[in-house]
């Protein structure tokens, strides 16, 4: 079960509990992070409702955030954001950022450790389920969870726009292999670009007139295929997705390599052969219905987050 409303009005009003213990400490300016944790300071090890609270070292945090290169024209939603510390790192570097934090005492505190840091107009915790609550607008989402709910929450990153980058510290995301990975003193933080569906027969027509009838197969953003060239198969090579990236190449029945790089829109395609130095423009749809992805349907054990 998903919550559809706008995340920015629901952060907002999450945030009024935190905003008016910010009025009672005196003047907003003058908030110190000591300030924050007058009344509630968070344990390292403490629980929570699915995972225990452990923060992520800073020089990680900002590891994550160069991973996804994250910009000010970005959107980032940390899930478990605990004190805020990823959310107000994504502030510091003008990103419009929200955190998703159950536990009602650390999302006050994180909201109150924005204004400290003087990211409040760009940093918003809102405390709920990270289950339930709509992150789907997010150009960015960065999580320290655990294997088994970073597998939960994989079918609803795998249904967000294509592009939109995923980090993680600590914890993959079992079949669905990182398109980066930096380690660094033990630790691993893991970099997943979110790839267009385009398990399916597409017809590609070039500027010159000429069709190339393309079966692809996918696995994640991992893609194969064939070119069908009448009664031949030709096999693809240097097949590659990287979110709505597509490129690939075979040889024709004369021996000459032809090279396509694209962009996926949905069901159709913008790109260019290269055939030796020449460019030719090609556009191409689907035909047919793309293929059921099964890689990124929810999984039956982690129907119980959502009610089921």
């Amino acid at each position: 079960m998903k919550s559809h409303i706008d995340p920015r009005s629901a952060l907002t009003m999450a945030a009024a509990g935190g905003l008016l213990a910010i009025a009672l400490v005196g003047d907003a300016s003058a908030l110190t992070r000591a300030d924050c944790e007058r009344d509630y300071r968070p344990q390292v090890g403490q629980a929570g409702k699915d995972v225990i609270w452990v923060p992520t070292p800073d020089e990680l945090v900002q590891r994550m955030l160069t991973m996804a290169r994250v910009t000010p024209q970005d959107t980032v939603f940390d899930l478990g954001a605990g004190d805020g510390k990823i959310a107000i790192a994504a502030g510091k570097l003008g990103a419009t950022s929200f955190g998703i934090e159950y536990n009602p005492n650390m999302a006050k505190l994180a909201n109150c450790m924005a204004q400290a840091e003087g990211v409040a107009g760009k940093t918003r915790i809102v405390q709920g389920d990270i289950f339930k609550e709509d992150f789907s607008k997010a150009t960015v989402v960065t999580m320290y969870l655990l294997p088994e709910l970073n597998l939960c929450v994989r079918h609803r990153l795998l249904a967000m726009k294509p592009g939109t980058r995923v980090t993680s510290n600590q914890f993959s995301m079992s079949d669905w292999k990182p398109d980066e990975t930096s380690d660094n003193e033990g630790r691993t933080a893991y970099l997943w670009i979110v790839p267009a569906h385009v398990d399916a027969i597409w017809l590609i027509r070039s500027a010159n007139g000429e069709s190339t009838t393309v079966d692809l197969k996918q696995t994640f953003q991992a893609v194969t295929g064939e070119v069908i060239a009448g009664s031949q198969r030709l096999a693809l090579t240097s097949a590659s997705l990287r979110g709505n990236q597509l490129r690939f190449a075979f040889s024709d029945a004369a021996g000459v390599t032809r090279a396509f790089a694209g962009t996926v829109q949905g069901n159709q395609i913008d790109g260019s052969f290269r055939v030796g130095d020449a460019d030719l423009k090609a556009t191409g749809a689907v035909q047919g219905p793309l293929r059921l992805a099964m890689w990124a349907e929810i999984l039956p054990q982690c129907k119980r987050f959502y009610g089921g």
